[in-house]
């Protein structure tokens, strides 16, 4: 490629840019002008765009695109003078001329000559005041005047690529600098390199959480030498009592000098650890949240002609339709968006086609002219929730009973007991629909089903409501990122596995009397139901467990009907995992969907709740389900140690508890300050280990209260915090705290070994 053709290349990629962002302003501009065809500000933004995309055609030499941009500047300034009412005709024209202008900038789609002298030919048609009265008083002059070139003029010549009547567009052949809303500018950067930028993150942030260990060593081997320092000064005194030759004072001098000055060395290289640590964790931290930022996009990303797509499928559908849009700045990740789309532009098909009335149906509704429909994006408890509703007339629950009994879904009597919650649910399967004709619109078969596989993909889940006569709401759930994922880690035959939290329904500690046998499988009741109970050492194939204890660690898991418990040995806690795909040469890895990195390093595994409720199902099929045994109750041979557990978060709480149980200690819990205090009065314990920010009473009044008391200000105290700043750790060790944990860093054997190392084991 000469350089000529690379700078004409270069050009050409810049003019589709700038096509693509000038369109958009013209999509949004016009469909608002068709509500009110007399915006000024609109009429400006629309008309300036077309300026742009007018003098950016010059300069790239596209004389197609110079002439569409032409006559539809021609027609909106018209509209600003007031010499043009705009009318629905006008519009449907503007519209075409941004789809031709789109296709002009896109090289493999590039229009013939006749399909814009067509256009230029339309458009002179549509300005000409003989061809359309205007509905407003003001006399409409001809769209011509001297200062505008004649129409032979509309493809200029090579030396009249700037006319003198016109400013030249800025300052060309620079590459323009594209910025956010906020001013930042914004590069390209290919999808590969930000997954590799986030994978690298996440695991610059396992690596520091490795260093806490090796702290923590470090802090137990100060306290080992302060110990010997200690003894050797006791040695010493009882020494002093019989004569030592002068050599073996000295040795004994020499070795206090030696183990003191190592010491004082280790005192100092434990703080410049503890700090080093710290801000490692911090920084890694914060290059990870970066990095991850960069992979979410504004919601309107996925939005980009979803609004003209609504009014044009309205129009051929002889309905006024107008999309409302909430939320659009809503955050989410591209790899979501990107699998979002499909989805969402079938229900917005939808919605027009079957829900939203004619003009004339809604009118003897007393419904407005005029279809709406609502969508709503917002972030909530780590998901992207999605509302899309409608004012149409809803869904006809006695044309889907018929339905489901001409297919034969049902038999007729059954068919006529179904409530609507169950009537909506045979929207979603294969092939049902409820038009009897195939349209370019609907009635394939191909429906809901394919909206319902496609966010079962995303990990989330849709459903829909009606109300007869006002119209029908989807409520969609997603991740907000395919790239982390909320799960609760647990234990099966000594290794660790995730369930995603999106699928759990609970977690539960079974004794063995709450498990019963029904039709010979276990089940325990459940909310007002008997779930089954298996395994998951055999569903995946793993050695069974050799637990004594007496209860039963069971994880609660449901996707849409189904539902079972699954009993795993332990539970490790909640976490954060950075997703890693598994290995494309492995295939499909039953009941596991992929991979992640635990703090220390270690490899848990990715539950596919679905698979392995698949396996299930199959596994009762054959009859090879397994029972599980458990052991009778054991006998305390010991009191146990108490704890007292203080945080306002019911998750927090319940995960500290069962694990302080599950090694053994008694243990009680607060929900705030003021009521550990009273506990604390009233009861005796070993242990109080609290949160800072709680209501009513803060862990730090906590702590200085119970210091300040005769009875209880020697009782170890440790602080559990998700403030991890060096003066937030400082706070809590100057009122009188004995350990403090972050919980930003918080891993079930670091909870551990700080209460063992406080208290020690949980027996007396």
């Amino acid at each position: 490629m000469t350089p000529d053709q690379m700078r004409d290349a270069s050009l050409l990629e810049l003019f589709s840019l700038e096509a693509d962002a000038q369109t958009q302003v013209l999509n949004a501009g016009l469909l608002a002008l068709e509500r009110n065809p007399t915006q000024a500000d609109q009429l400006e933004a629309c008309m300036r765009a077309a300026h742009s995309l007018k003098g950016a055609a010059r300069i790239v030499g596209v004389d197609a695109g110079v002439s569409v941009a032409h006559v539809m500047e021609d027609c909106l300034v018209s509209a600003q003078e007031n010499r043009l009412y705009l009318q629905p005709e006008h519009i449907d024209a503007l519209l075409q001329g941004t789809d031709l202008l789109m296709r002009i900038a896109t090289p493999s789609n590039n229009p013939g000559a006749a399909d814009i002298e067509a256009y230029v030919a339309l458009m002179a048609r549509l300005l000409d005041p003989l061809a359309l009265a205007a509905p407003i008083s003001t006399p409409i002059a001809p769209f011509m005047t001297e200062s505008e070139p004649e129409p032979e003029a509309l493809a200029p010549k090579v030396e009249e690529l700037i006319p003198a009547a016109e400013p030249p567009p800025a300052e060309p052949p620079k590459k323009p600098r594209r910025t956010t809303e906020n001013g930042e500018r914004v590069l390209r950067v290919t999808a590969e390199r930000l997954n590799s930028l986030l994978d690298l993150s996440s695991k610059s942030l396992v690596e520091t959480q490795r260093l806490k260990p090796h702290l923590a060593t470090m802090q137990r081997l100060k306290r080992m030498q302060n110990n010997g320092l200690r003894a050797l000064e006791n040695l010493n005194v009882h020494l002093k009592e019989h004569a030592l030759s002068l050599e073996a004072q000295e040795a004994l001098g020499d070795a206090r000098r030696l183990l003191a000055e190592a010491q004082q060395l280790l005192v100092e290289k434990n703080a410049e650890l503890d700090e080093f640590a710290w801000q490692a964790s911090q920084r890694a931290q914060v290059l990870y949240d970066t990095a991850l930022a960069c992979r979410m996009r504004p919601f309107a990303d996925v939005l980009a002609g979803q609004v003209r797509m609504v009014r044009d499928l309205g129009r051929s559908l002889g309905k006024q339709v107008r999309l409302e849009i909430e939320g659009e700045k809503t955050q989410v990740d591209r790899d979501v968006l990107e699998k979002l789309e499909a989805p969402l532009t079938h229900l917005l098909r939808n919605a027009v086609d079957h829900g939203i009335e004619s003009p004339e149906q809604r009118l003897l509704a007393g419904k407005p002219e005029e279809g709406l429909i609502r969508l709503r994006a917002s972030h909530q408890a780590g998901l992207l929730v999605l509302e899309l509703s409608d004012d149409g007339h809803g869904v006809d629950l006695e044309k889907v009973r018929r339905s489901i009994i001409a297919r034969q879904l049902s038999p007729a009597e059954t068919a006529a007991r179904l409530s609507e919650e169950e009537l909506l649910t045979f929207l979603f399967l294969p092939g049902f629909s409820l038009r009897d004709t195939v349209t370019e619109v609907s009635g394939r078969g191909v429906g809901l089903d394919a909206v319902q596989h496609m966010v079962r993909q995303l990990r989330g889940a849709v459903v829909l409501e009606q109300t007869a006569g006002q119209g029908s709401r989807f409520h969609l759930e997603v991740p907000l990122t395919l790239s982390v994922v909320r799960s609760l880690v647990v234990e099966v035959g000594d290794e660790a596995y995730a369930f995603p939290l999106a699928h759990i329904e609970r977690m539960c500690d079974l004794e063995p009397a709450d498990i019963v046998q029904i039709e010979g499988r276990q089940h325990f009741w459940h909310e007002g139901r008997h779930v089954g109970l298996v395994a998951a050492s055999q569903l995946l194939q793993r050695p069974a467990s050799q637990n004594s204890q007496q209860t039963l660690k069971v994880v609660v898991i449901r996707e849409r009907e189904a539902i079972y418990g699954v009993a795993v040995e332990r539970f490790i806690g909640e976490r954060t995992l950075v997703v890693l795909p598994l290995d494309e040469r492995l295939g499909k890895v039953q009941d596991i969907s992929a991979g992640a990195l635990l703090d220390d390093g270690s490899v848990v595994l990715i539950v596919d709740v679905e698979d392995m409720l698949r396996s299930v199902d199959k596994l009762l099929n054959t009859g090879r389900l397994e029972r599980i045994a458990r052991q009778g109750s054991q006998v305390v041979e010991a009191a146990r140690k108490r704890i007292l557990v203080v945080d306002d978060s019911l998750t927090v709480r319940e995960l500290q508890r069962k694990l302080l149980l599950n090694r053994g200690y008694d243990v009680a819990v607060a929900v705030d300050g003021m009521d550990g205090w009273n506990a604390l009065r009233s009861e005796d314990f070993d242990l109080l280990i609290t949160d800072i920010d709680m209501p009513r009473m803060d862990g730090i009044e906590l702590v200085s209260l119970l210091r300040q008391d005769n009875r209880l200000q020697s009782l170890p105290v440790m602080v559990v915090s998700y403030k991890d700043r060096e003066e937030d750790r400082r706070r809590g060790l100057d009122a009188g705290a004995d350990y403090y944990l972050a919980k930003a860093s918080f891993h079930d054997d670091a909870l551990l070994d700080a209460v063992v190392e406080l208290i020690g084991g949980a027996r007396a």
